[in-house]
């Protein structure tokens, strides 16, 4: 890395203790823990933008160092004792180093210059044990900072967590002082979070969710896709479909059948996962980020759990299959928030006693409204198309399907599917086992969850090309 570390934030007097880890930090650390060092980082949160017509360098040091004040995650490390449990501590004083490059030239060739930057912190795993879970990278040119990349540990935030973190930033950077954002947003600190879990409310909520997933494990087919017939592991492509057409066509269908967006979408997994499965049911492990828990809605830690769909029958009518979806959804989201290592022992004991439960291979993770797309281009629409001439919303010809990166293998995994927004388009970014999904399957996946919204969206009574 060409880096330099000359500039460093400075925390003097941030809260400290120590305590258990949250259920949230320590699914990260075991699923962490079970990649090779070269996929660890694929776990890390990260995010990156311009900063136009750029910010002097102290001021944006100073917000950082607020934000550093506001949130105990970020200068949060992690061990495990001789038992295996996982526990945290909050460090009340320390440096962060600031990896900066020199920028030169236009926008263009300081977004290029802050990319590759980036590029290189996020390629990084974390050593949570011995390094705060943050790294900060900024593109300075004549004394001001122009674009700025924060790569976080999985460990101290998940994709919502990002969201917050990135609104505190910006308005520190822009002067407000940190108690005001403190006293609108306030946060529930990983600690404090810990101790619920440990509270007698909060093992209550644990055992009642664990329960409600352990009913739906019984209820589920064992086995979705059949195994590779020869036990090969081969790297597991990842496939891109840029959709302009889906971006809208979600809304539509989820205003015409009044369910969310996130239903419309997992419903056209469920129902895409059956057929290609010649299966009459789908199982889906949703990650949830239960935000919507008392104290967690604003909180910076990893809260995103696992919940799990189990849609029956799910290559009915699709209309059905959405409003089956959105109910189901409701209870899937409420049980998401659990002891996971206490499920897996769980699920370990009724494997041996009573032999496989339902699939739990298929991931899907919704993060459309996480963290807010990046600006458009100015004069630019995807797939080509004159953005003062939009023609029909939902006409599928402007769809662009790529195929980046391949990935190391992946035990236990199907598939896990990313939904996100970029600048006029909705992403869908799979990654697959090719023994299960090759690649035409994967082709035929994407396109037919397309295609599903696509099509419903058109045939809705008010529908408007």
């Amino acid at each position: 890395m060409t880096t330099s570390q000359q500039l460093e934030i400075i925390l003097a007097s941030g809260r400290s203790g120590t305590g258990p880890a949250t259920w949230g930090q320590q699914a990260v650390w075991d699923a962490v823990g079970r990649l090779s060092p070269a996929d660890a980082p694929r776990y890390n949160i990260t995010t990156a933008a311009p900063l136009d017509p750029g910010l002097p360098v102290p001021v944006v040091l100073a917000a950082l160092t607020d934000l550093l004040q506001l949130h105990d995650s970020l200068h949060t490390r992690l061990h495990a004792d001789d038992a295996g449990r996982l526990w945290q501590t909050v460090d009340p004083a320390g440096r962060l180093p600031v990896h900066t490059r020199p920028g030169e030239g236009d926008a263009a060739g300081l977004a290029a210059t802050g990319r590759a930057l980036h590029d290189e912190l996020a390629a990084l795993p974390f050593d949570c044990a011995t390094e705060w879970p943050i790294r900060v990278g900024l593109v300075v040119a004549d004394g001001l900072a122009r674009h700025i990349s924060l790569v976080l540990s999985h460990t101290a935030v998940d994709g919502a967590g990002m969201g917050r973190l990135v609104m505190d930033l910006t308005e520190l950077s822009l002067g407000e002082p940190a108690e005001a954002v403190r006293t609108r947003r306030p946060a529930q600190q990983p600690l404090e979070e810990a101790a619920f879990q440990a509270s007698e409310r909060g093992l209550k909520r644990d055992a009642n969710a664990r329960a409600h997933v352990l009913r739906k494990l019984r209820s589920g087919p064992p086995r979705l896709f059949p195994p590779a017939p020869d036990g090969a592991t081969r790297p597991f492509p990842n496939a891109v479909l840029d959709s302009p057409a889906l971006l809208r066509a979600v809304d539509r269908v989820a205003a015409g059948h009044r369910v969310s967006g996130s239903s419309v979408l997992l419903a056209a997994t469920a129902v895409m996962t059956a057929r290609l499965a010649g299966s009459p049911d789908a199982v889906l492990q949703v990650i949830v980020n239960n935000r919507f828990l008392p104290g967690l809605t604003t909180a910076v830690s990893p809260v995103a759990g696992d919940g799990l769909l189990h849609l029956p029958d799910a290559d009915g009518e699709f209309g059905a299959a959405v409003r089956r979806t959105h109910a189901a959804s409701i209870a899937t989201y409420r049980h998401a928030y659990y002891n996971k290592r206490l499920l897996d022992a769980e699920i370990d004991r009724l494997t041996a006693e009573h032999g496989p439960l339902a699939d739990r291979s298929c991931i899907v993770n919704d993060t459309r409204d996480l963290v807010p797309p990046p600006a458009a281009d100015p004069g630019t629409a995807p797939g080509g198309a004159d953005p003062g001439d939009p023609g029909d919303p939902l006409d599928p010809a402007r769809t662009t399907l790529a195929w980046p990166q391949e990935f190391e293998p992946r035990p236990g995994l199907s598939y896990a599917l990313d939904m996100l927004r970029i600048p006029d388009a909705l992403r869908l970014a799979l990654t697959a086992d090719p023994s299960v999904l090759p690649r035409p399957a994967m082709e035929r996946f994407l396109h037919g969850i397309e295609e599903l919204i696509v099509t419903e969206a058109r045939a809705l009574p008010d529908a408007r090309p």
